[in-house]
């Protein structure tokens, strides 16, 4: 179930709806770090003023919660955790713009929806790239469509401003199409699923463990996964302003998000074993979906930022955004990121 919010701004991504489709038809640097001791509550820093961290994470669920880690590293110093379920990125970061969200995890797409839409969040941490087999389009079993060719003119459903977006122009692009080729319709993976399966639309671009169960359940094809086109790994984001404020307890959050994804890589079975009753999916499912997960956190790099550049790129050339725009003023300073990303995760 999503958690609800009053929004006191405008939907970042509603001023792109416009633009998506023909007809204006409207559619989840190498840093130095420094190791620091847990404080307690009788030598605690001052490096950190919340009280509470929000922390957001999508209806695929989230390992780091269900672990219950980050609870347990921050009570000794008088901060407490709250958690909010969203249905997709998009929605994760329109919470995180109007300050409901301190924290949360999405792919590589929203972020970049997200700062074209002039939002103040920042990039804190990515997350290690998988083999893109986790996201796919998708089509019926028997469907006519056999190439991504085929999709010219045909109505293909994914979230926007999700990773599938991405996805969605890559692959089209690959195939020789533009954006404007199809007919591009947004709609929440949950409600997409339905549709899908009722054959309401030609294709669906989705992610684990959607993909998956429309694999399992509806017997779904795959014209083609994300394999080779998205490599970015997706990223934990944060407000600037609770990032520059609270250093310390950012820094604490990554290194035990990294705890848990270092445990979760060795531990698959038990995993499965969690994850199960929580999403109330198939046991065979989720061993899929962990099956085709990646794991691990890895620190904010030049190199990283240049791939998430291409990305923005491409989103500007197609008119998905209505500008070109630049990710670094989404990033935080050397120094910023020294004092919040842990020795413990990833440097490349």
């Amino acid at each position: 179930m999503n958690i609800g919010f009053k929004q006191k701004k405008f939907n970042i991504f509603q001023k792109f709806s416009l633009l998506l489709v023909p007809g204006f038809l409207s559619i989840s640097t190498t840093l130095i770090s420094c190791s620091v001791e847990t404080p307690t509550t009788e030598n605690k820093s001052k490096d950190f003023t919340a009280t509470t961290i929000r922390m957001g994470y999508q209806s695929a669920g989230d390992l780091v919660k269900l672990r219950g880690g980050v609870e347990k590293r921050l009570q000794p110093l008088g901060v407490s955790v709250e958690w909010a379920q969203f249905a997709a990125g998009p929605q994760l970061m329109e919470a995180m713009n109007v300050g409901r969200v301190d924290i949360g995890s999405v792919g590589e797409t929203p972020p970049i929806f997200a700062q074209a839409a002039g939002t103040s969040l920042v990039y804190i941490a990515s997350r290690q790239p998988g083999t893109g087999e986790g996201s796919g389009i998708v089509v019926q079993k028997n469907s006519p469509i056999k190439t991504l060719a085929d999709l010219k003119g045909k109505k293909v459903v994914f979230q926007k401003g999700s990773a599938s977006h991405y996805l969605l122009v890559k692959a089209l692009e690959e195939a020789g199409l533009k954006y404007g080729d199809i007919q591009a319709l947004s709609m929440p993976p949950s409600e997409a699923r339905g549709a899908f399966i009722q054959g309401r639309i030609d294709a669906w671009v989705t992610w684990d463990p959607h993909l998956a169960l429309a694999q399992k359940t509806a017997n779904a094809r795959v014209l083609r996964n994300a394999s080779g086109i998205a490599t970015q790994g997706g990223y934990y984001m944060a407000s600037r302003q609770f990032a520059t404020e609270n250093s310390e307890l950012v820094r604490l959050v990554l290194e035990e998000i990294d705890k848990v994804e270092k445990w979760a890589e060795q531990n698959q079975a038990e995993v499965v074993k969690i994850t199960t009753p929580h999403l109330k999916i198939n046991e065979d499912i989720i061993k899929e979906m962990i099956k085709r997960r990646s794991y691990g956190l890895r620190a904010i790099t030049p190199a990283i930022m240049a791939g998430q550049q291409q990305i923005a790129d491409l989103f500007a050339q197609e008119k998905v955004i209505p500008k070109p725009l630049n990710v670094k003023e989404a990033m935080l300073t050397t120094e910023q990121y020294a004092a919040i990303t842990p020795t413990t995760i990833s440097q490349k």
